[in-house]
């Protein structure tokens, strides 16, 4: 009896799922067409989150957030009401890599990016609850303690 070959090679590192193909072409198409200002009239402007800085500007615990779809694993969802979660960053090389949760832990995203022109972060979201569900997806390091972001149906921000 032949074993099943199970040397899975995973980039990310959370050990979960891999985000498929987090630059191709429609990552590219959607960062070409939406924008972040970064600015104090952003959505993501307002202080949200109670989650210390540490030292490195990036990598550790955040806050997450997300609206423009509905979860229908959560009674009474719309896609205007925020699913609020924790977030934990991580740098590898040239990739950043925010594994995300919501519904009390129930639900997990994970997004890989590239860091584009500065501040700008360029990748892909994959549900890691339901795989099925694959979406591009932007961001702009404001500071240290804001990351604001966004998808083709609406925003995944991040806070401390």
């Amino acid at each position: 009896m032949q074993q099943a070959n199970t040397n899975i090679v995973i980039r990310n590192p959370f050990g979960t799922m891999d985000v498929p193909a987090p630059g191709d072409a429609d990552v590219l198409h959607y960062a070409i067409s939406a924008s972040l200002a970064g600015d104090a009239a952003d959505c993501n402007a307002a202080q949200w989150a109670s989650i210390a800085a540490p030292s490195d500007p990036l990598e550790g615990t955040w806050a997450s957030r997300w609206n423009g779809g509905a979860d229908p694993t959560i009674s009474g969802d719309t896609p205007e009401l925020w699913k609020q979660g924790r977030a934990e960053v991580r740098v590898v090389r040239e990739r950043i890599y925010l594994r995300f949760d919501w519904d009390n832990g129930r639900r997990h995203g994970l997004i890989d990016a590239i860091r584009e022109s500065g501040n700008g972060l360029i990748g892909k979201y994959i549900n890691l609850t339901n795989p099925a569900i694959v979406r591009p997806w932007i961001g702009l390091v404001v500071d240290a303690f804001r990351i604001d972001g966004c998808f083709p149906n609406g925003r995944l921000d991040f806070r401390r």
